[in-house]
């Protein structure tokens, strides 16, 4: 009887009240009507009364329900996760240290041209003033480290 008399308009309800997700509604729905299964005996008859607890109770189902869903972190289904690519940074790692090796073979001189110019991004002016060079050395030193690191690197490909 309560669900044939109240239970589309309670679903309709509760489905505002969940989001319209209809398999939540669904449950919170048949929890209010075991509810008032277990209640029957103390449920007050007139239907506005009846009417008021199953929305009451449906309503408390809803909060409690959203409380837990706040309270831990939703599960999530771990199969997917296997599927996800993990970026392979080997070739990265390996064109670093091969290149920081390269760096250590240049004459001093030469690697700390390429270190004020590229890696400290100063001006070949600005280089020369840190080295105490004039600033066709610092230009000077540079070309020969970049070609050296050319010839460093091609030979240790082949």
């Amino acid at each position: 009887m309560i669900h044939r008399d109240f239970g589309g308009p309670l679903f309709g309800h509760v489905l505002r009240l969940t989001g319209n997700d209809r398999q939540w509604a669904e449950d919170v729905v048949q929890e209010t009507l075991v509810r008032a299964w277990r209640n029957a005996d103390r449920l007050d008859r007139e239907p506005g009364m009846l009417r008021a607890w199953l929305y009451t109770v449906a309503r408390r189902i809803v909060i409690d329900g959203r409380r837990s869903l706040s309270a831990r972190p939703r599960e999530v289904d771990v199969a997917p996760l296997a599927l996800v690519p993990v970026p392979d940074r080997s070739e990265q790692a390996l064109s670093a240290m091969v290149v920081a090796d390269a760096l250590r073979g240049l004459r001093a001189e030469h690697r700390e041209a390429l270190e004020e110019t590229y890696l400290r991004d100063r001006t070949v002016n600005e280089a020369a003033n840190v080295l105490g060079v004039p600033p066709g050395t610092v230009k000077s030193r540079v070309f020969y480290a970049l070609r050296a690191l050319r010839r460093a690197l091609r030979d240790g490909e082949g």
